[in-house]
């Protein structure tokens, strides 16, 4: 989803939520939150923690839950030698966001992930500001999530398009 003005999209917090995933006491019936019960346990989702790679990419988390997440990663410090975006930063930064996407969905399940696909199509470069990402889910299983992940720039043209697949594995 993308919007018609630049000004329309949601900017980066400044919060960086810790990753702890834990469970709150005991229930009964349907929650109103959209916590997941298992076991008559509410599993609390698990938020995002970036990473060493996310930091020096420079990834601001916007957005997180199962249904979407939105980030942006600035231009500046992840080109190649001739001054344009890196193809691979873009492509890092595209599965962490389905991956972020795809473990909040497994965390609901008491579950992990691990990716097992990843293919994106490069569809314009950039050379200055800050990129725009965002996964959504196309498939969220019990075993198995796939992800679409658009990177638009500061005019919302799309940068590239990245689908990730996921497998859901208990935690160890």
């Amino acid at each position: 989803m993308t919007s018609d003005h630049a000004s329309d999209r949601p900017r980066p917090t400044s919060e960086h939520p810790t990753n702890e995933h834990s469970t709150s006491e005991h229930v009964t019936g349907e929650q109103a939150t959209g916590e997941q019960v298992t076991s008559g346990r509410v599993t609390q989702p698990w938020t995002i923690t970036l990473g060493a790679l996310d930091e020096k990419l420079g990834i601001q988390i916007v957005e997180q839950s199962a249904q979407r997440v939105v980030a942006t990663m600035p231009v500046a410090g992840n080109t190649q030698s001739l001054g344009r975006l890196h193809g691979g930063a873009t492509a890092a930064f595209a599965e962490a966001l389905g991956s972020w996407c795809a473990l909040i969905h497994a965390s609901t399940l008491g579950k992990v992930c691990a990716g097992v696909d990843l293919n994106i199509t490069h569809h314009r470069g950039a050379t200055d500001g800050i990129l725009t990402g965002t996964a959504t889910p196309v498939h969220l299983g019990r075993t198995i999530t796939s992800h679409e992940i658009v990177v638009t720039d500061a005019q919302d043209r799309r940068i590239c398009t990245a689908r990730i697949t996921n497998q859901l594995i208990e935690q160890r």
